[in-house]
């Protein structure tokens, strides 16, 4: 782990005693040090700039990513151009990343959500026109910062217990490791469910990359190197090009999305490019329709797609944020994130943002932990990690040498790190013990945050009722476990309606 930063231990006590054996905090420097609470969370200004550049790096595939996904759906027949997806995704998410941590002050970064691109395919693209689904998204984002204004948001994320809490940050960890191993292509979808590597190989140059990525990352990290998970990535690019200079793999998949060559690379493929610098297309902004959606497909058909939103954009930040504070030590007694408000307030204007700009609901990414990692802690990390991005806007084929499998190991790596804080669960109890465990395993195997934290509230709700501990569960997760049976059986109300 890099030098200077606390192991995470999951445990907010151990956080506390840590701070103490320290000593008194240190006096801010300036004003810059004093707004950011640098000196206070033990942290550099060096050590938030590096930890930002790690976050962008691990993170800066969503460029790509996101046109690919948006620019390749079937939206009632319509194609939005590719290069306009991928600057105005850059722009956004350089906007709320800044305003993240100039508002929330903490190392979070944001960028168009995946999970939310897929509620929109499968619920809505063949229903509406771009403009009408963009609209729903820009509503939900409204709808849910009406929410954060009325202390609504907050008070449901201090109503889940710390043992929940806990199997959250569990949970993502391994998410963040299936995540990383995917990227890489050691793990891919087939028969049965999930197989290893190529037939059954790790075979591959791409492969290659990231196993000698991860060995050596790993190394740094144990030796305490300053800025590991960030020096791990910059080698594994510069392997990943010096092998694609000699190799010529060429990528993974074709123009439409099929697979035409199993050894490529996922992604980007690494190359020095020949033009650094391009004028960014933000022709796609603006064009949404806020009720559109209503008069194409119905008033409860839109609501219930409004409401699969919500709650994915909901639940997915109230995992993020746990998981990342606690790898942090940011967390209070109670396992809450202190002064969130900030960060919720950000994450849900983010989302409208999103819709608004034609990319998709943006929302906090759990990539950040890659750079809390590495040191970050604090808001100025976010500041960072969002100028990058802006960047990128303008110096696109720079953002883009850096291949999935050169970002992977780091994912794996500080999954292993939240790992750690299964230590603090209680097993010893089943009614505690299945909700954590149906927390922990369903985030990976379904690649879902929220559905991880769902199946968590609702068998919390009914084993520990069940065990006559009724009393201690809390109103609002009664509450919060009806609204994830609504929307588990969405399909169902869908298909009744």
């Amino acid at each position: 782990m890099p030098e200077n930063t606390r192991p995470s231990s999951g445990t907010v006590t151990d956080a506390t005693e840590t701070r103490r054996s320290e000593g008194p905090r240190v006096r801010p420097r300036n004003g810059l040090d004093r707004y950011f609470q640098v000196s206070a969370r033990r942290s550099t200004v060096g050590r938030e700039l590096r930890g930002g550049l790690t976050t962008f790096f691990t993170m800066a595939y969503i460029v790509v990513l996101n046109p690919i996904i948006l620019s390749g759906a079937d939206i009632s027949k319509q194609t939005l151009p590719f290069a306009s997806v991928a600057a105005v995704t850059a722009l956004v998410a350089g906007v709320m990343t800044i305003l993240m941590g100039v508002v929330g002050r903490y190392p979070f970064a944001l960028a168009a959500g995946l999970g939310i691109n897929a509620i929109v395919a499968v619920y809505a693209a063949t229903q509406m026109t771009w403009p009408e689904i963009m609209g729903l998204i820009v509503l939900e984002g409204l709808l849910i910062t009406v929410l954060v204004l009325t202390g609504f948001r907050r008070a449901v994320f201090e109503a889940i217990p710390p043992q929940l809490k806990t199997a959250i940050a569990v949970g993502i960890g391994f998410f963040l490791t299936i995540i990383g191993l995917a990227d890489a292509g050691v793990i891919r979808p087939g028969i049965p469910l999930i197989s290893f590597g190529v037939k059954g190989e790790l075979a591959g140059w791409p492969i290659f990359v990231f196993v000698v990525g991860l060995l050596v990352t790993s190394v740094l990290v144990v030796r305490k190197v300053k800025g590991a998970l960030l020096l791990g990535i910059l080698f594994s690019t510069v392997l990943a090009i010096i092998i694609e200079a000699i190799a010529k793999i060429g990528p993974r998949t074709g123009p439409n999305g099929a697979e035409v060559n199993p050894h490529g690379w996922a992604l980007q493929v690494p190359t020095v490019p020949t033009k650094w610098f391009g004028t960014p297309d933000l022709s796609i902004v603006g064009h949404f329709s806020l009720f559109g959606g209503f008069s194409r497909i119905g008033i409860l058909s839109a609501l219930l797609i409004v409401f699969a939103l919500m709650i994915a954009d909901f639940f997915d930040t109230v995992g993020t944020m746990t998981a990342v504070g606690a790898e942090a030590g940011l967390l209070d007694e109670n396992h809450n994130l202190p002064n969130s408000t900030g960060v919720l307030l950000v994450d849900s204007v983010a989302a409208a943002a999103g819709g608004a700009g034609s990319v998709s609901s943006n929302t906090t990414y759990i990539e950040s932990a890659a750079g809390v990692g590495d040191g970050a802690r604090t808001g100025l990390a976010s500041v960072a990690t969002g100028v990058l991005f802006l960047v990128a806007m303008f110096l696109s084929p720079l953002a883009l040498i850096v291949p999935s499998e050169a970002a992977a190991p780091v994912l794996v790596i500080v999954g292993a790190m939240m790992m750690t804080q299964v230590r603090d669960l209680q097993w010893d109890d089943m009614s505690l013990a299945i909700p954590a465990f149906l927390t922990i395993a369903l985030m990976p195997f379904t690649y879902s945050i929220t559905n991880g934290i769902g199946a968590g509230v609702v068998s919390y709700v009914l084993l520990r009722t069940a065990v006559g501990r009724r009393r201690e569960v809390h109103l609002l997760m009664w509450i919060i476990a009806a609204v994830f049976v609504v929307y588990f059986a969405l399909q169902p109300l869908q298909q009744l309606f």
